[in-house]
């Protein structure tokens, strides 16, 4: 597996992410179609084997659990110096003052407790889940600061927002001496491309490495339109993503694999990893074949006739998910 710096930061990173959403106890708020711990153990041991060791869970993903799979799948399948392992802070843990948001009290408290449940005593890097307009970017900027000048955190990084938002929180850094994010995890993907406006050349100019969520669109791109699987059927928030206004583009998909021989996931992963300003897609894995494609696709080499033909039937999309 290729690795890249992330950004123009020191650290390394493999050039496929694994996504840890997609494992967690359904019964503590995970999604319906989430693996529990004993499904999903072959996807961390898959995701070691392709050299795919940096893995992106959250807090709030089945509400703690998913950090209590990931932590434990280390343990079990390799190193902790072998992995760089993300996880987020914001989305909401609990109703006390600390248990959601970006304040410091919250930042300090929710730091502590994925540390615990990821049974390590660092994170390599620290995202926030979303902007927090409810607490000064000064006081956001500060507090992570001090979790990496504590080595409680490597890295810091965020995820999706405005860009003037990004760039408001940087310059916050910038102007008190403070530690930067290294990385910005928003949505991109073949039939959500408005981050190509602002935020990616951005990131590309400032040196932030990009490692999108959703690259293949929740499996929009990687299955024939209109074909349905158990997790798009319950996917309520997937199903405000995107609308019948994608279909061109799915279907130039479909018509380049079947060309090309290769799964329809290999092609789009492949076209969001030819942007330069992409360190690393996060790819969720249910089946195992998702790992096997997503790795394969780095190796893919779409020519500039198929770029076109995937590009030229978009359809410009507000932008979502933040």
């Amino acid at each position: 597996m290729e690795t890249r710096r992330l950004g123009t930061s020191g650290l390394k990173v493999s050039r496929i992410a694994l996504g840890c959403m997609s494992y967690g106890d359904a019964s503590r708020g995970g999604h319906p179609w989430v693996l529990d711990e004993d499904a999903a153990q072959p996807y961390f041991r898959q995701a070691v084997e392709l050299g795919i060791t940096f893995w992106d869970t959250a807090n709030v993903y089945s509400l703690g659990s998913s950090e209590e799979f990931t932590g434990r799948a280390i343990t079990r399948f390799s190193r902790r110096e072998d992995i760089v392992l993300a996880t987020k802070v914001n989305g909401k843990m609990h109703e006390g003052p600390g248990g959601q948001g970006l304040s410091r009290k919250a930042i300090m408290e929710q730091v502590d407790a994925s540390l615990t449940r990821l049974g390590t005593d660092y994170i390599d890097l620290y995202i926030i889940h979303r902007f927090d307009p409810n607490t000064p970017v000064e006081e956001t900027m500060e507090a992570l600061h001090d979790v990496v000048r504590s080595g409680k955190a490597r890295y810091i990084g965020a995820s999706s927002m405005w860009t003037w938002q990004f760039a408001q929180m940087q310059y916050t850094a910038d102007l008190n001496g403070w530690t930067r994010f290294v990385s910005m995890q928003d949505q991109y993907n073949l039939i959500q491309r408005e981050e190509e406006r602002e935020m990616l050349p951005f990131c590309a100019d400032q040196g932030v490495g990009v490692t999108p969520w959703s690259p293949l669109a929740r499996g929009k791109v990687a299955r024939p339109w209109g074909e349905q699987t158990q997790r798009a059927e319950t996917d309520q928030f997937g199903k405000r993503l995107y609308g019948e206004a994608d279909k061109p583009v799915v279907d130039a998909v479909q018509a380049i694999a079947e060309q090309r021989g290769v799964p329809m996931a290999q092609v789009a992963l492949a076209w969001v990893l030819k942007n330069p300003a992409v360190t690393s897609p996060i790819v969720g894995a249910t089946k195992p074949h998702h790992l096997s494609d997503a790795a394969a696709a780095v190796d893919l080499e779409l020519s500039d006739e198929e770029i076109a033909r995937l590009e030229e039937a978009y359809a410009p999309h507000l932008p979502a998910g933040f």
